[in-house]
Formats: C-alpha cells, structure tokens, sequence
C-alpha cells in the first residue's frame, strides 16, 4: 500500500509537471504568434486539440510521450475535484475521464464561494446551478465517492435538486457518500429508497448531517464500515434496521441525534470496536451487546442506563454498580467518560477491565469525591494513560487550604503500567490533592504528571488570536486556579520522585491584569 501511494504521489508530480510546462509552452507561443500576427493561420491537425473558453488550444493527451492512457486516467481520479475539472481541458481523454469522474465533492469551497451577508442568496443560487450542471454532464458511472455540503438556507423546493443528484450518483458501486447541511433547521427527509435495489450494497462509509434519517426497511448495508451520524432526527428502530444488517461494521459514531430513547447495538455486529455516544439529549438507554469494542466514548448531559453486556451496568457516565466483571466488552482498550449529571462519588468496582489502557474522564459536578476514582485504577491493571477533566464553575469542594488536617489514604495496589496522568482544571480541592497524592504513592510506573489550572478556551498563544490575549475567563476560576497551584507547590511538589516529570501550567499571565482590576474597582 505505501508503494502504490508513493508510485501515485510521483505519478501526480510528473503530471503537474507536465502541466505547468504546457502552460509555459503555450504562452511561449502565444507570444510568438501575436508578434507574427500569425494566430489565425494555424493549420489544424488531425485530432484538433481541445479549445478553451479564452480561445488558446491545448495538446491532446495524446501527444504527451509519457505514461500510458491508463494511468493518466487513474491519476485524474486521485486529483481533487477542482484540480480534475482544470485538467479536463488538458485533452479530450482527460474530458471523457471527467464525465465519469469517480471523486464528487460539492461545496462552497470546492467552486471558491467566499459569501458575506449580501451575497448569500446569490451564492446559493451560483452553488445549485453549478452542481446541477456537472452532474448533467456526468455519465453517472463509476461513482465512488459522493460528498454534498449544502451551507445555503434549505428550503422544501430545493429537495427536488437533492433527490435528483443522490439518484444520479448513488448507484451500485458507490463507496462513500456525505450528506451534510451547515444550517441546523434544515428540514430535509434522506430518500432511503435510493439505497434499496443493491445501491446501498457497496457502501463503506455514510455520513450524515442535520437531516432525518428514518428507513422503515431493511437497508443491505453489507460492506458498512463506518456510521457517522450528527444532528440527525431519527429513532432507535430505524437505526435497527441499518445496525441489524450492517454486519461489516466497525465504526458507529452518534452525534447530538434527536428521536433515540433506546439504542440498541446488536450482538451481531462482531466487527464493531469504536462506539461513541454524544449529545443525544432523548437518549436513556443503551444496550450493547456486541463483544470487541475496544473504545467506548460517552457524553452527555442526561442519566443514561448503560448496558455493556448482560454483566456490567452504568448509570450515568463514570458511577458504576457493583457487577461481576464483564464478558461482553473483553478487548476494551479505549474509555472516555463525560457528564454533567454525575453523583458524588464512584463506587467501588468489581468489574474488571483487564486490556484497558487509555481512561479520559470529564466531570461537572460542583462536589465530588475525586478520591473515589481510584477504583478505576485498580479495575484497569493495564491502564497507560488517565486524563481527568475537572470543568467546575463554582466549587463546592471543601478546599486544602480550609481543613488541611488528616489527607485520606486508600489502600490501592500497586500499578506498574500507568505512565501518564493529567488533570485540567486542577483547583484546591481536597478530594483532588488525595487524588494526586494517591498516584505519587501508588503508581511505580509514572513517568509524567500534568497539572493545569483553569484557562481560558481562546488562550494568547494561539496562532489566530490578533489580541495577543486570552479570552476572559471568571474571576473565580483564576483565584481558584492561583490557589490550585498554591496547593500543588504545598502538598504535591515534595511528594515528586525524580523519576517523575511535573508539569505545572499556571493561570495565564493575561488574567493578573483582569484580577487586579475587578480588585480595584
């Protein structure tokens, strides 16, 4: 594979070569004929070369001694779709391979629509009229990959645009196909009759967004490898009728999808490694029952029942019940947690992720026992890296600094695997500096450990930012940041052995200016 992709990267450079040497050649002569004056005596050749729209002539692909036809045509499928339609006018082989181009991308950026407030209906108008111009001219052959990117204003009308080029493109051999309106309202039902009748059968990958998507039969998705659905409306029974079927699947990615109270992930689906769940705000309830996941991501803003299996149950994001260890979700590597509804603390776990190794975990809940986390750690013998994000606004924690007396110890075990922990959002909670003590004294394997005070989201150092300064950020979270890193020079520092790398990253000087002013006023 990595042969044939440098014989493709090398085939592409000779033909941009030869383009820009055509280029060359041609205003050389254009040159010449003009002091001539001799452009209208050109005698025309057999095989006349293909005339542009400014009225200059180009050499067909014929007369270009170089590779075989074959291969200029497999190169023109690998050009992006504006750099393959500027090579059509190179020579009448090159048009006859543009008209069944296999590469469709349709976007504003694709025809280089730079619109403002004035001209945003004109550029939708110039975006419709153009795509339906080129897929007129397309054979509708040899479709590979499809991708359509409406950022205009949809309306009810334009469906009849849609429906017609998804039944011009979409046909048995197509592999990729992208859906995606820009505007969130955009009303607009996904025909999935178009994939019946063996045209859904070679589809690899299908991603849609800020649509419906509600199939009522069963779609032969029998080479779908990957689901990527966001902002869609649809139902845990519709997507049923896809999961069911999709055997080949191995990649499900469900975002911010209105209309599923219960879903349900088959045990059929043996392919399946990567689940991720966000922002489904109907969501309660998720079954999986397929065995070789190895990352599970969630996030969410709603108590959800998670179900991984017969054995192990979740409620919430990160508070689990006591279960007998799992059998459903043996090779899970991956696990990210994220909630803004979780309890007070994590109990105790008797399951047992025995290839888990990389554990992220984001939190809201203004009072939490941080501490309860260790039994995460000792749940995961092969844990590597462990990321805590702690977004608090307000905290409700008792600070260090308030009862400093008696830090909790937990008897844990030893772990000779986890290299890496960081937590952002580091503050002066009690619970969290047990936390992080805890790791220095139990984890014989830590190589770095990261701790970061809150920052802002649009930091200084970012390449875009002209200010040349940080985005506000609360007056609470930098004072409670300050103290944050107070805490971890008191309690955290001297605990550090030399094998240990401690990064420390301070609330931005931008915010001792902000701090000092709401100070004076």
């Amino acid at each position: 594979m990595r042969l044939e992709r440098q014989q493709d990267q090398e085939y592409r450079r000779r033909f941009m070569s030869m383009l820009r040497q055509q280029g060359q050649e041609r205003r050389r002569r254009a040159q010449t004929q003009t002091r001539d004056g001799s452009i209208a005596s050109r005698g025309k050749r057999k095989g006349s070369p293909c005339q542009r729209d400014d009225g200059s002539q180009v050499a067909d692909l014929d007369e270009i001694p170089s590779l075989p036809e074959h291969i200029w045509q497999h190169i023109h499928s690998l050009m992006p779709m504006r750099d393959a339609a500027r090579a059509a006018c190179v020579s009448r082989s090159f048009l006859y391979s543009w008209r069944s181009h296999p590469n469709l991308n349709f976007s504003k950026d694709t025809f280089g629509l730079i619109e403002n407030a004035c001209q945003k209906d004109e550029s939708g108008r110039f975006f419709y009229i153009k795509v339906d111009h080129i897929l007129k001219k397309h054979s509708g052959i040899g479709v590979k990959k499809l991708k359509l990117q409406i950022d205009s204003d949809y309306s009810a009308k334009d469906s009849r645009y849609l429906n017609k080029w998804l039944q011009k493109a979409v046909t048995p051999g197509i592999e990729e196909l992208t859906l995606i309106f820009a505007p969130f309202g955009a009303n607009y039902n996904f025909p999935c009759s178009l994939l019946l009748n063996g045209s859904g059968d070679s589809i690899r990958c299908l991603h849609l967004g800020c649509c419906s998507f509600r199939p009522k039969v069963t779609l032969g998705f029998r080479s779908l490898i990957r689901l990527h659905l966001c902002f869609v409306r649809t139902t845990g029974d519709a997507l049923g009728f896809v999961l069911s079927h999709s055997l080949a699947l191995e990649r499900l990615e469900l975002r911010c999808c209105y209309g599923i109270v219960y879903l349900k992930v088959p045990r059929l689906l043996q392919h399946l490694n990567y689940l991720e769940v966000s922002g489904c705000i109907d969501l309660r309830v998720i079954d999986n029952e397929a065995p070789n996941i190895s990352s599970f991501s969630y996030g969410g803003y709603s108590a959800v029942q998670l179900s991984l299996g017969k054995t192990l149950q979740m409620e919430g994001s990160v508070s689990y019940a006591r279960t007998e260890p799992p059998s459903s979700m043996p090779n899970l590597e991956a696990l990210a947690l994220n909630s803004q509804t979780e309890r007070a603390h994590a109990p105790m776990l008797q399951s047992k992720f025995l290839r888990l190794r990389h554990l992220s975990i984001a939190l809201t809940a203004a009072n939490y026992d941080y501490l309860s986390l260790v039994s995460f750690f000792d749940a995961a013998p092969s844990l590597e890296t462990f990321d805590l994000n702690v977004l608090q606004l307000y905290m409700k924690n008792v600070s260090v600094f308030e009862d400093p007396a008696d830090l909790r110890h937990m008897q844990g075990l030893q772990h000779h695997n986890l290299r890496s922990v960081k937590i952002t959002g580091f503050s002066s909670a009690k619970s969290l500096i047990e936390l992080t003590c805890h790791v220095l004294r139990s984890v014989m394997s830590l190589e770095c450990l990261t701790l970061e005070a809150p920052q802002s989201g649009f930091r200084c150092s970012h390449p875009y930012n002209k200010s040349g300064k940080c985005s506000s950020l609360d007056r609470y979270l930098v004072m409670e940041g300050h103290r944050g890193v107070m805490a971890i020079r008191r309690y955290i520092e001297p605990m550090v052995p030399s094998t240990v790398k401690l990064h420390v990253l301070e609330p931005c000087s931008c915010h001792a200016v902000e701090l000092q002013m709401s100070c004076l006023s």
